[in-house]
């Protein structure tokens, strides 16, 4: 299967739709989420069948340019802003995150840009950066795989990445929020230094807050 819609069970099989997908089909069970479907590894193992083609084949593009028009359908805009998101099968492991490794494309609009983003996501997975993160985590590139996720833009004022354990100290009673204006790949890029949370998981009480200086 090519295309995948958040959501649906299909959508929460890591090995086709990478980590990051798979979570936010299992949150879109109980929450509200952007709208968005998922090209999924097989399709991209399709692709890279075909002789090293570095722009994607005809039966790629038209699967993509289709699913974006039925995104386009369900968001009630002709031509919907979206975010085009990395989703690989090993990251968010418990050794390895792969935090800002791969490519985010955002306020990206039209089908022509969509399938362009994409096609970058792709060739972000065997980038110098990624390269070398996977050699010093002893990860096998053998073993990496890709899928991309197009989602519903949702602009924003403030925006925050929530840790359940927080990752710096490995400590499971907490929370670690990191938070800043605008869209949150500033954060996810280490762009900006944000206002951290740290918040007691037993009561939510707020154990410490450091707010960042801000220039200007």
């Amino acid at each position: 299967m090519d295309v995948l819609w958040l959501g649906q069970p299909a959508c929460h099989d890591l090995s086709m739709v990478g980590g990051k997908v798979a979570c936010l089909s299992q949150l879109a069970a109980d929450y509200r989420v952007p709208l968005g479907f998922c090209l999924t590894t097989v399709a991209f193992d399709r692709w890279t069948a075909g002789e090293g083609a570095t722009s994607p084949p005809p039966p790629f593009r038209d699967a993509l340019a289709d699913a974006y028009l039925g995104l386009a359908e369900r968001c009630g805009v002709p031509d919907p802003r979206v975010a085009v998101r990395s989703s690989a099968i090993d990251e968010d492991g418990r050794n390895a995150s792969f935090a800002g490794q791969y490519e985010t494309y955002l306020n990206i609009m039209g089908i022509e840009a969509v399938i362009e983003a994409v096609a970058r996501c792709r060739e972000s997975l065997r980038s110098p950066r990624v390269l070398e993160y996977r050699r010093k985590n002893g990860l096998s590139l053998d073993s990496a795989r890709l899928a991309v996720l197009v989602q519903q833009l949702v602009p924003s004022d403030v925006s925050a990445v929530m840790f359940t354990a927080n990752p710096v100290t490995r400590d499971r009673s907490e929370i670690l929020i990191n938070a800043s204006w605008g869209l949150g790949e500033s954060i996810v890029g280490g762009t900006v230094t944000p206002d951290t949370f740290v918040v007691r998981k037993r009561d939510l009480a707020i154990e410490s807050r450091h707010v960042a200086e801000r220039s200007g």
